[in-house]
């Protein structure tokens, strides 16, 4: 029995490491908003956009409106991920609010060559909730604590993260700057072994060029991105082009990965309604990942 579970906690750590990178819970690695996915899932640093507040948690102090968003993102192997987002102001307190479920789904488990012997689901889920504050007109920091639940055939860990974050903008006219470290903590045990959280650091910058003529607004981001407990950094940009504050189309480019580089995507808004969606294409016969958000704004 005991090899037995060994065998499906393996299988179900190999699964999710090719759906979304190397680590443990690589689930909390997923993108945040269909619109910051299509746009090399660095994210955005305007206040605009509640899905953005989950990258830097120095945006949330930037809100001044009700907001919500549900997500969903669909990978490859049977790995499904879904958040409901909401952001507001209480007794003056800005907060964001994150819930996160993701599932892998049909793991086969094999003891032997030959057919799988049975098959389960790996569940995760995470809830986030932070806040932010104005240290002047320029510099806004803000704080999240998450709490994060795995559970796989009868054996589950639970544990907290925490994410810090810091935007600076307004020195230079349409020009933001942005750095932020998540998922800093720790877990319990699950079958005898914490798990580690993939906790990252991120440091970029997005410009904003208004065409006023031709009713166009050109967004182009660019940032770094380490993940502190691997060898493994990566170099984001996207570009975003917005006709009438209607429609917009999107692209990006992700380095150091195997499967994937380019991203896509597009969104319309339209009277405080927002649809987002976005493509990026797996190498290697891996599949694609299809991304989805619908949000409104108060």
């Amino acid at each position: 029995m005991k090899k037995l579970l060994v065998i499906m906690l393996v299988s179900a750590s190999i699964t999710f490491a090719q759906s979304a990178g190397a680590t443990g819970l690589s689930f909390l690695k997923l993108g945040s908003g269909a619109r910051n996915i299509g746009m090399a899932d660095f994210g955005s640093l305007n206040g605009n956009d509640i899905s953005n507040y989950f990258y830097n948690p120095g945006l949330i102090a930037l809100n001044n409106t009700t907001r919500l968003s549900f997500t969903h993102n669909q990978q490859l192997l049977d790995l499904g991920s879904s958040s409901i987002s909401v952001a507001s102001s209480v007794w003056g307190l800005p907060l964001a609010l994150n819930v996160n479920t993701t599932s892998v789904d049909n793991i086969e488990v094999r003891n032997q060559a030959g057919p799988a012997t049975a098959t389960f689901n790996a569940n995760y889920f995470a809830a986030t909730l932070g806040s932010g504050f104005r240290f002047d007109d320029n510099l806004s920091f803000g704080i999240a604590v998450k709490f994060i639940y795995e559970e796989m055939f009868n054996q589950d860990a639970s544990g907290l993260g925490f994410d810090f974050g810091a935007v600076y903008s307004g020195a230079v006219e349409n020009l933001s700057l942005g750095a932020s470290i998540r998922n800093i903590g720790s877990m319990s045990e699950l079958a005898k072994e914490a798990t580690k959280l993939p906790s990252d650091f991120r440091l970029g910058g997005e410009y904003s060029y208004p065409i006023e003529s031709a009713k166009l607004n050109l967004i182009g981001l660019a940032g770094f991105q380490k993940y502190l407990e691997e060898d493994e950094s990566h170099i984001h940009t996207g570009l975003e082009v917005i006709y009438d504050n209607f429609f917009a189309l999107r692209g990006g480019y992700i380095s150091g990965y195997d499967s994937k580089s380019i991203t896509f995507g597009f969104g319309v808004e339209w009277k405080g309604f927002k649809i987002d969606y976005a493509y990026v294409p797996f190498e290697y016969g891996l599949g694609d990942n299809s991304s989805f958000t619908v949000a409104y704004k108060f």
